[in-house]
């Protein structure tokens, strides 16, 4: 019978966890509980479980750190509200993960992986989750890339302020670069090649060597007699041409 401890700093989560492992696993014997990471330590040490459900976010030593000095001591399960660069990780299957609050089908999905886990032999599974745990620090340390929040842009005489959500898309030509918002257009000297670096790629996508549109405002894609790509803007009349390079893109819309 395969054996389990929950650590969570929430008593309302470890119950709830135990009630629907539980109904979906009844042969796991959940044979302990921890409050914090030091505790998970513990009871791992302790009791030698096959599987440590873990909360990422506690108080003291987090599950990040109890993970890493529990090793290859037990199999290690994340239990998250939502992370995402731990999420991301996790679907590459070294290390499983719950999210809060646990649903049925995507807990049963993670106990067929504990159960096919459990049936290999323990080396191949311990070398694959050290790999994984070290990845995923480097991942977490890794600092956020910042992105610009606001354009300078000039109006005639007078300079703006212009909160980059605000604006629709950029367009190039050889001296300026127009900035085009619902309500007005301005001008910048900086071209959409240094743009495409400074501006968060998931909000504005480069679709000519010479545009920059802003995702949430385009409506569509048509194809002209030519049989040139172009992006529809709402609201607005123009028509964005898209490079064949950049095609790519909308294949996910």
């Amino acid at each position: 019978m395969p054996t389990a401890i929950i650590a969570d700093d929430e008593r309302l989560m470890r119950d709830q966890l135990r009630l629907r492992l539980n109904q979906a696993w009844p042969e796991l014997d959940i044979v302990g509980e921890a409050k914090n990471g030091e505790e998970a330590i513990e009871l791992v040490s302790q009791l030698k479980p096959d599987l440590t459900f873990l909360d990422i976010r506690m108080p003291g030593k987090t599950g990040m750190e109890a993970a890493r000095a529990i090793g290859a001591g037990s199999n290690i399960v994340f239990v998250t509200a939502y992370d995402q660069y731990a999420v991301e990780a996790f679907e590459r299957g070294a290390v499983d993960y719950v999210l809060k609050p646990p649903e049925a089908e995507r807990l049963q999905v993670t106990i067929d992986r504990l159960k096919a886990r459990l049936a290999k032999p323990k080396e191949a599974v311990n070398d694959s989750v050290t790999a994984m745990l070290s990845q995923l620090a480097e991942k977490m340390a890794a600092p956020k890339p910042t992105y610009l929040q606001w354009i300078q842009a000039s109006i005639g005489q007078d300079l703006r302020m212009i909160p980059v959500e605000d604006i629709l898309f950029f367009r190039s030509d050889e001296k300026y670069t127009c900035v085009q918002t619902e309500r007005f257009e301005a001008l910048i000297r900086k071209p959409v090649r240094d743009l495409a670096e400074e501006l968060d790629p998931a909000l504005f996508w480069q679709i000519h060597r010479a545009t920059l549109v802003n995702v949430n405002a385009i409506e569509g894609v048509t194809r002209d007699i030519r049989g040139r790509h172009l992006v529809l803007i709402k609201g607005k009349s123009d028509k964005l041409e898209v490079s064949r390079s950049f095609l790519h893109l909308f294949k996910q819309m």
